[in-house]
């Protein structure tokens, strides 16, 4: 059985049918993996630890869009008929990630050992989460694995795709803002001084603006690296404290919805994660309890989290869905409209996974609003702080040349 201290074994040998073949597997040590491989039909006549690449071998960080990936690649084998097992071998050995092939391949190993596909998910915490991994279980055990698959694979890749929506929006004007930042530090550092030895030998009152900019290079001068110092330590201890305090995630988490055109943007994305996860899990046979409660953390705000534990709450105690879902007040009337009507219906996965569907082309149409809407301003921005830059040091110049 694959553990964390397993390491990958180049293998040959024989099959059952007397055919060559050859591959890596994972174990412990090369008698575990002849071991491991006698149990899956493979005689080894050469078992060898895999050498490890130099610099690193160019590995890639497995991201979650490579998990989309996986679960997508093994419903279709799976669908198509071939063993769990052996769609593992296919899929790691199609995979261009070799630490995505590692983790597959380590999954494999559990699963050819006698563990069940969902247990041996959970090993792996930080690639496959609860939900991911109750969704496998209720697949294992309603005998639909490939059928379980295919809606796990569509799950995250709608929510992926929601995340590089909402991540385009952000990550444009932020690289710009600190573009801008960069660039007028370096005017203040470098280029201003240049003009303020000039200055000094004209011997006239210099412009208000002017002299605002030279004091402002100064201090730049003099403690720049403080300035770079407290910025990344603002924005580490930001990041930090969103972690550890409970109090300042509400907060940021409440004021980020209140910024205008984002605040829409992340408003909309949480209510399409509520729709698709809730549909998702509720077709796949969990109960709505236990699925509610799967939702709560899916959501990646702390004020719906607190709203679906307390829709979770009033649903235990009998409540229909739609009208928990009216008593917390920060969900839209058409999503509590559609849970009324897939709860009259019998339909309910059917209406919430329309509802995530409509608020995630929402998102989009809001993100391509948002860049519309921003380069004006953006390019305004730089105008302003570059321009102002320049007029600054020019207006003394402009001024003599009025004089003579």
């Amino acid at each position: 059985m694959a553990t964390a201290s397993s390491e990958l074994f180049i293998y040959k040998g024989v099959d059952k049918r007397g055919n060559k073949v050859t591959g890596e597997v994972a174990s412990q040590s090369s008698t575990m993996a002849k071991a491991q491989l006698l149990k899956q039909g493979i005689r080894a006549n050469a078992v060898r630890r895999k050498p490890k690449p130099r610099f690193g071998g160019g590995k890639k960080k497995i991201k979650p869009m490579d998990i989309a990936l996986f679960t997508r690649q093994m419903a279709t084998m799976m669908k198509a008929g071939v063993p769990l097992v052996q769609s593992f071998d296919i899929v790691a050995g199609g995979a261009e990630n070799k630490a995505l092939a590692e983790l597959i391949l380590s999954i494999k190993e559990d699963v050819a050992a006698g563990g069940g596909f969902a247990a041996s998910l959970r090993k792996h915490p930080k690639y496959f989460d609860d939900l991911f991994c109750n969704l496998v279980e209720s697949g294992e055990q309603s005998g639909a694995l490939e059928t379980m698959l295919d809606r796990i694979a569509t799950y995250k890749e709608k929510t992926e795709q929601l995340k590089a929506k909402i991540k385009k929006a952000l990550t444009y004007p932020i690289a710009v803002v600190v573009v801008a930042i960069v660039v007028t530090g370096i005017l203040l550092v470098k280029v201003v001084p240049q003009f303020a030895e000039t200055f000094s030998s004209f011997g006239a009152e210099l412009p208000a603006f002017t002299l605002f900019v030279l004091n402002l290079s100064e201090l730049a001068q003099k403690y720049w690296l403080i300035i770079l110092i407290a910025l990344v330590l603002f924005f580490l201890g930001f990041g930090k404290l969103k972690e550890k305090s409970k109090t300042f995630r509400n907060l940021v988490d409440r004021y980020s919805l209140k910024i205008p055109v984002v605040g829409d943007i992340l408003y909309q994305s949480i209510i399409a994660r509520f729709g698709r996860t809730l549909s998702t899990t509720f077709a796949a046979g969990v109960p709505l309890i236990d699925a509610l409660e799967s939702v709560a953390g899916a959501t990646g705000n702390t004020i719906y989290e607190k709203a679906v534990l307390q829709v979770r709450e009033e649903v235990s105690t009998g409540t229909q869905l739609n009208v928990a879902i009216s008593h917390t007040k920060v969900f839209p009337a058409m999503l509590i409209q559609m849970t009324t009507i897939g709860e009259e219906s019998g339909a309910l996965d059917d209406m919430l996974d329309k509802v995530a569907s409509y608020y995630e082309e929402a998102v989009d149409n809001l993100v391509d609003s948002l860049t519309s809407l921003l380069e004006p301003m953006i390019m305004a921005v730089l105008g302003i702080l570059v321009g102002g830059l320049m007029v600054a040091m020019y207006l003394p110049i402009f001024q003599i040349g009025q004089v003579i």
